[in-house]
């Protein structure tokens, strides 16, 4: 356990206050003259939010924290120096969707640890995971494409087929069976499916779409990614995740 755990009520305030310093930065982020100490301000808000996370009396592995936070890192620093500030956008569009992909994967390992249990679990849990697993899943399949096609990996032009549109909505509607199957049986298979229809729905929703319009679509999935770390937080109960995902949907 943590050698200094403190109190949820204690962690949940320091939370508050990190959310106040994610407010003041995204906000100072808007013009160019205080973006730099909005960028600042923004990140001491989230070292906080961070550390006390690790002060939370139920975590009791912190060698795997260690670890991803060295990979993490490491990766991050060496993106920052090498990447020049041309293709920012596509970085952003890469980092984007990592997030949306972590957010899908806790969503489904936390329905693998508490599926099937003896009881089934309440409606608006199960509901999150399978939010976060869906959503998630498309913001990093749908970044990687708009990653490739501002970097020009992929063709910049869309990129259409015959009955695209019919096809896209027959694809959701079969997630939303996948999900709604997942949510009544407790089954692995099923959010397996979701997951991987999730990540074909990306792909398919990015591809006719222009690269001269990508960075509208990667606000998007922005959004997205947002939207799923905030369900990750409910299903988490981490009170962090929930107001920093929300911050991120929002902006």
């Amino acid at each position: 356990t943590a050698p200094l755990a403190l109190s949820q009520t204690a962690i949940n305030f320091t939370y508050l206050v990190a959310a106040v310093l994610l407010i003041i930065g995204i906000r100072r982020l808007s013009a160019p003259a205080t973006a730099r100490s909005g960028n600042w301000i923004a990140a001491v808000g989230m070292a906080i939010a961070l550390v006390f996370t690790l002060l939370d009396s139920d975590i009791d592995t912190y060698w795997l924290i260690a670890a991803g936070i060295a990979v993490g890192t490491v990766i991050g620093v060496v993106s920052a120096r090498l990447v020049h500030m041309t293709a920012m956008p596509q970085m952003v569009a890469l980092f984007n969707g990592v997030g949306g992909g972590a957010a899908a994967l806790i969503a489904a390992s936390e329905f693998h640890r508490l599926t099937p249990g003896a009881e089934h679990l309440a409606g608006d849990e199960i509901g999150a995971m399978l939010f976060s697993a869906l959503i998630g899943s498309i913001s990093f399949s749908g970044s990687l494409v708009a990653f490739g096609k501002l970097q020009e990996v992929l063709p910049g032009r869309p990129i259409v087929f015959p009955v695209q549109q019919l096809g896209n909505a027959a694809l959701f509607a079969a997630l939303v069976t996948f999900g709604a199957v997942a949510g009544a049986t407790e089954r692995g298979l099923w959010i397996v499916l979701l997951l991987a229809g999730a990540l074909l729905f990306g792909v398919l929703l990015v591809l006719p779409i222009g690269g001269a319009d990508m960075p509208v679509v990667i606000s998007l999935l922005n959004a997205f990614t947002g939207l799923a770390a905030a369900s990750t937080g409910f299903v988490l109960e981490n009170t962090a995740l929930i107001i920093g995902g929300t911050l991120v949907g929002a902006s």
